[in-house]
């Protein structure tokens, strides 16, 4: 396994010709008039090359094509011939429907690349992918690792880096040069509908670490790191794909509890960040305030004047209904411009997208030097990252690359860090060889596997077959189901032990249950750590990266055996 694993991120912010540094270490709050922006110590300044070049050659609707990133069309190239034909886009988004196995993948990648050659000043595009590990990962091939909270709980940079670089080995098999991840944003609200398991915990300064760790090894191993989301989606009780949520928090709160992961990968110089779709009034002050992904407030003034960030801005999906309730999908996508956003990911109907766009510039609303401030950034940003001049995708090998078998290891020496027991009672775990195990719940087939694997006694007959009982729980807190599953092994008499595959804050949800263990994700290398917990294989070492205040239980909590 060739990668590069860094234990800091020291890339250069996008240092333009044309444009200011790219990175600040002035304090948050501080006036923009007491601090010119500096760049940050561990970046090395990049003056780009091609990419003013590039940009003095296109028109106007080149310019625009580069700020769209559009949604990636069937399963090959020539699906998407029609629209980078018409659009000449700046990057294309993969998903589920798009994506079907190793080689059919890399071919896409390499057909849509020679496609996007072809069109206007023929710039290669930032092929991109939601591919957090865990539960937001969409190829259905390669490494599956855990959750980003099952990293927080590891405690380990080095592991963060880990799972980062070896996702980013096999993104770049496939053609994929730009990763949507990692998420920067810290999980504050319990219920939070959206983020949960994808943070890297409830701590500002634990998910500042292993955030910036993640970014370093993506960019190190050729991929472009996009921290998300900003200005913080960890403290919502509403999803954004169906609302606007609305966090009413005071200003030194949140500089306080959301902004420090966001800061460091500023300081570090990472890519580029991606807004939320938020609404954050006690940010942006007056009567009537725009979410944070159309509000000049806080992408202009807090994100780009206060803290010197002039790398890519991109926004979250526009087609999400929480930027879509006040205007027009074409207004939209201005309006984010207007507020200081450099790339349109999503956009529900470009071709309005593009005529919004080219209105205002027609109009005198947006400037075509602002435009240009964006696209190139964008520019930049490719040739820092080598995409200008990028090789050819080896579509043949791509598949060798993500069957390699250093990589499931590498997935589950995270998942076996991660497993976090909470309690213990009795001193139950590990269970004795002989003992005989029932394995219900959620996961139950894969557990009750990994258990056989590891030597258990695993039963499924009669009550006086079974010592224990493994109840597999994934949301157990709202689940009637699982927790009716707890009662009736106790009164069948049995002793329990809760396998928590989602957030820990379950854990109150099941307190007649002797063990607790948290394993933060239900992806199989996390089911089989926890199996070799459970048969004393593997000493848990986890520690909780989120308080769990139903259960009086503090981050750090993690027993050994």
């Amino acid at each position: 396994m060739r990668l590069s694993v860094p234990h800091a991120l020291a890339p250069a912010c996008v240092g333009l010709a044309l444009i200011a540094t790219a990175c600040t270490n002035e304090e948050v709050g501080s006036s923009p008039e007491d601090h010119e922006p500096q760049p940050s110590a561990g970046a090395e300044p990049f003056e780009p090359v091609l990419a003013p070049r590039l940009l003095s050659e296109m028109d106007l609707d080149d310019k625009i094509g580069q700020l769209l990133v559009l949604t990636a069309q069937g399963t090959s190239a020539a699906d998407n011939a029609a629209q980078i034909e018409a659009h000449r886009p700046g990057g294309l988004i993969y998903f589920d429907a798009n994506l079907e196995g190793a080689e059919q993948i890399a071919a896409m990648s390499a057909g849509v690349q020679d496609l996007a050659a072809e069109q206007g000043r023929g710039v290669p595009l930032f092929l991109g992918i939601d591919q957090e590990q865990g539960l937001v990962a969409r190829l259905p091939v390669g490494t599956g690792f855990p959750d980003a909270m099952a990293v927080g709980a590891t405690r380990d940079t080095e592991l963060a880096e880990l799972r980062a670089a070896t996702t980013a080995e096999e993104l770049t098999a496939l053609g994929v040069n730009l990763n949507y991840a990692p998420v920067a944003d810290v999980n504050t609200d319990p219920n939070n509908p959206v983020i949960g398991v994808r943070s890297f915990g409830s701590d500002p300064d634990l998910v500042a670490r292993m955030a910036v760790a993640e970014a370093g090894a993506y960019s190190a191993n050729g991929v472009v790191p996009v921290a998300k989301h900003f200005p913080g989606h960890g403290d919502t009780d509403v999803d954004s794909h169906s609302g606007l949520p609305v966090i009413d928090m005071p200003r030194d709160r949140w500089e306080a509890e959301h902004l420090p992961p966001f800061k460091a990968a500023i300081d570090a110089g990472v890519d580029a960040i991606m807004t939320a779709h938020v609404l954050m009034p006690q940010l942006v002050g007056g009567e009537d305030p725009e979410p944070a992904t159309l509000s000049p407030e806080i992408i202009d003034g807090i994100l780009r004047e206060e803290l010197g960030y002039d790398g890519v801005v991109t926004t979250d999906a526009l087609n999400m209904e929480g930027v879509r309730q006040r205007h027009s999908d074409g207004e939209v996508a201005v309006r984010a411009l207007e507020a200081g956003v450099d790339q349109l990911l999503m956009p529900p109907d470009p071709a309005a997208a593009v005529s919004a766009i080219r209105g205002a510039v027609e109009e005198g609303r947006l400037t075509e030097e602002r435009i240009d401030e964006s696209v190139l950034r964008v520019l930049a940003l490719k040739e820092k990252r080598g995409v200008l001049e990028a090789e050819p995708v080896d579509v043949e090998g791509a598949a060798a690359v993500l069957e390699d078998p250093a990589h499931a290891e590498a997935a589950q020496r995270v998942a076996d860090a991660s497993a976090t027991l909470v309690r213990n009672e009795g001193g139950l775990l590990p269970l004795a060889e002989g003992d005989g195990v029932r394995v219900r719940g959620v996961g139950a087939e894969e557990i009750a596997a990994a258990l056989t694997e590891a030597g258990m006694n695993v039963v499924d007959g009669a009550a006086g077959e079974a010592d224990a009982v493994v109840v597999g729980t994934e949301g157990g807190s709202g689940a009637s189901e699982q927790s009716a599953l707890v009662a009736s092994a106790r009164a069948e008499g049995l002793l329990v032990v809760v396998v928590s595959q989602g957030t820990p804050y379950d854990l109150a949800a099941f307190p007649e249950a002797e063990a607790f263990l948290a394993l933060y994700s239900s992806v199989d290398v996390s089911r089989a750590a926890a199996a070799r917990v459970v048969a004393g294989l593997v000493k848990p070492s986890g520690k909780l990266p989120v308080d769990v205040p139903a259960a009086d239980v503090e981050a750090g909590t993690g027993l050994t055996t």
